[in-house]
């Protein structure tokens, strides 16, 4: 395939020197509505794993890394929410920005020794806390998971990971319905990549196959005949039309990460070819055949509708196509 080149412009013009303005019009900032820790931790992951950034790129990640240490409560909980003003609107809680929190610390721990002491001790506090939500401990096992890549003793670490599999559970046995929930709801495909971070641990090979079996189902649910056909942001369960629309941009990276870890752990090209449609998904090899990717900004729009894309380029749908471009790029970079 062709080289892939990735522009942080749009990301650039979304962030300032607090963090990343969650929301634009067109191509435009939105400061009224301030910022979250779910964008900004999605940011500092991308941040981190970018092996050339530029000089701008490294000095906002050390914005993005203070934004999220200074939304975590001393008990490990997180705030998700940042007005304009800078102050903190929300109750601190577990949901998916505190799990997102974790592994953007994680990944930190893993690429950047310079905040990896400051990071690690945040994560050993949050990773005590244990929220109900399924998605939330699966985001934060990917960071359990990067702290293990440089302290594989860490026991926190492990039982975090043991605990999000308990959690997420096994997958059904019936063929149609290889899933531990009863409906598709969003960023689905973390479940799965979450189950192969466990399962790359000694002696944990049927939760990894649990995790291949469900990201394998999960990839065929969402592919229609040579691209993706996601699940739409109101979630989709069996007898349920398709395709189904608003399409999120975030579901497609998230998908982007698990084949790319099943890739990683398995070396089947099959996982390798997922990650490189998830990245023809963004510029046109979709649904409507409507590229979400804009050459000019360097932004992405926020979903894809059955008429057309959501004009709007805001941080989650920028940061997903970034994170997907990412994935791409590693791995056709190791083909060639």
């Amino acid at each position: 395939m062709n080289t892939i080149t990735i522009s942080y412009a749009h990301l650039f013009r979304l962030s300032d020197e607090c963090g990343i303005l969650e929301h634009a019009r067109l191509t435009e900032p939105l400061l009224e509505y301030g910022y979250c820790v779910d964008d900004v931790a999605r940011g500092l992951v991308v941040a981190v794993r970018e092996t050339e950034p530029p000089p701008r790129l490294l000095d906002l990640t050390k914005v993005y890394f203070d934004f999220v240490v200074a939304a975590l409560t001393p008990d490990g909980r997180c705030h998700n929410r940042r007005g304009s003003d800078r102050h903190w609107q929300d109750e601190p809680g577990l949901d998916d920005h505190w799990g997102r929190a974790l592994w953007a610390l994680g990944a930190v721990v893993a690429h950047r020794p310079d905040l990896a002491e400051t990071a690690l001790a945040h994560f050993m506090v949050a990773a005590e806390q244990r929220p109900r939500s399924a998605r939330a401990m699966a985001f934060g096992a990917l960071g359990a998971a990067e702290v293990l890549r440089v302290y594989p003793g860490n026991h926190r670490a492990r039982d975090f990971l043991a605990d999000t599999a308990t959690l997420i559970g096994a997958p059904t046995r019936r063929f149609d319905w290889r899933w531990p929930e009863p409906r598709l709801e969003y960023a689905n495909a973390v479940l799965a990549e979450a189950l192969l971070a466990v399962g790359s641990l000694p002696g944990r090979e049927r939760i990894q196959a649990d995790g291949l079996a469900m990201l394998r189902w999960l990839l065929e649910t969402e592919t229609a005949g040579d691209h993706l056909s996601v699940t739409p942001v109101d979630g989709w369960t069996t007898g349920e039309p398709r395709p189904g629309f608003d399409q999120q941009p975030v579901e497609v990276a998230c998908l982007a990460d698990a084949c790319a870890r099943a890739y990683d752990a398995t070396g089947d090209q099959h996982w390798k070819d997922a990650v490189m449609l998830c990245e023809a998904w963004f510029r046109g090899a979709n649904d409507i055949g409507t590229p979400l990717l804009d050459p000019d900004s360097g932004g992405c729009s926020d979903g894809l509708e059955h008429t057309g894309r959501n004009e709007n380029q805001g941080a989650e749908a920028t940061l997903s196509l970034l994170s997907t471009q990412q994935q791409a790029r590693r791995l056709a970079q190791e083909q060639s």
